[in-house]
């Protein structure tokens, strides 16, 4: 069914987000690149909130909590151009291949999705035309710009996770995710562990190798070095626990780019190369 059905609930009454993609312009030179896959909740009107009340739409299995300001202050720290979401990942997931079973979920961390139960491949397409591929666009053309300059640059992705996952508190205060490329991911890791006070997981919560996702379509087949950094959602929920991280990561990460910069693009396997389709199956929650 390609129409979805009218919902009641009062996100149902937001303005269409008429740009699914936020653009933060930034000089190439920095030769970094900040990305926000899970930036926002938005869910346009003619969605009707996929039927969902209110009070979901503010869970983490809707966006990232406290990712975008912190992606946004990192990006203003670095002086680097920035791409972030501008719709929510229950519409359509962009950090997943598009032959990915968990692209559009029916059901998240034990909340059913009434908007996503019939939806078929017709509309599955609509939405990678509306929101999925718009980021993407926006990604690519920004990584050409930076090519056109010669710069190779550094992606760094932005996420946030939950402090307790199914009854088990984790112990991170913040991960850093990775596939086969080390030259940012492991002198990022040791940094932060440097600092004394944090809980660093190297490639926990989530494995960093998943086919499909927006660093491996966008840094891992150009043999661009990166880093995706999760922050647990706790220590960023408001403006100043965001803004804070985001000064940090700038403090921390600053030093570690001009070397990685100059090595340029260089290719590293993917690590789901071996694994086959195991990695495809990581839930929802990243």
């Amino acid at each position: 069914m390609n129409r979805l059905p009218s919902f009641s609930s009062p996100s149902a009454l937001a303005p269409p987000a008429e740009h699914p993609v936020e653009v933060i312009a930034g000089d190439l030179a920095t030769g970094v690149l900040v990305l926000c896959d899970h930036a926002a909740n938005t869910i346009p009107a003619d969605y009707h909130a996929l039927g969902m009340p209110a009070a979901e739409l503010e869970r983490h299995i809707a966006y990232d909590i406290g990712a975008a300001p912190l992606a946004r202050r990192l990006a203003m720290r670095l002086g680097a151009p920035a791409v972030l979401t501008n719709f929510s990942r229950l519409l359509i997931d962009p950090n997943r291949g598009t032959d990915d079973p968990t692209l559009v979920m029916r059901l998240s961390d034990g909340a059913v999705v009434p908007g996503n139960a019939r939806v078929d491949a017709v509309e599955v397409e609509r939405r990678i035309a509306r929101f999925y591929r718009p980021y993407d666009a926006a990604i690519t053309a920004t990584i050409d710009a930076f090519f056109a300059r010669g710069i190779a640059p550094v992606v760094l992705s932005v996420h946030s996770f939950t402090p307790v996952w199914r009854g088990w508190p984790r112990p991170w205060q913040v991960g850093i995710l990775w596939d086969a490329d080390p030259r940012l991911a492991v002198p990022l890791i040791e940094a932060l562990r440097a600092e004394g006070d944090l809980t660093v997981g190297d490639n926990e919560p989530y494995d960093g190798a998943l086919r499909g996702d927006v660093v491996f379509r966008h840094a891992t087949v150009h043999g661009l070095a990166n880093a995706l950094i999760e922050v647990r959602q706790d220590l960023i929920g408001d403006d100043a626990g965001a803004n804070a991280w985001g000064d940090r990561l700038a403090r921390v990460v600053l030093p570690l780019l001009r070397p990685v910069i100059r090595s340029g693009a260089v290719p590293h396997p993917s690590r789901t190369d071996r694994q086959g389709s195991a990695a495809a199956a990581i839930a929802c929650a990243r």
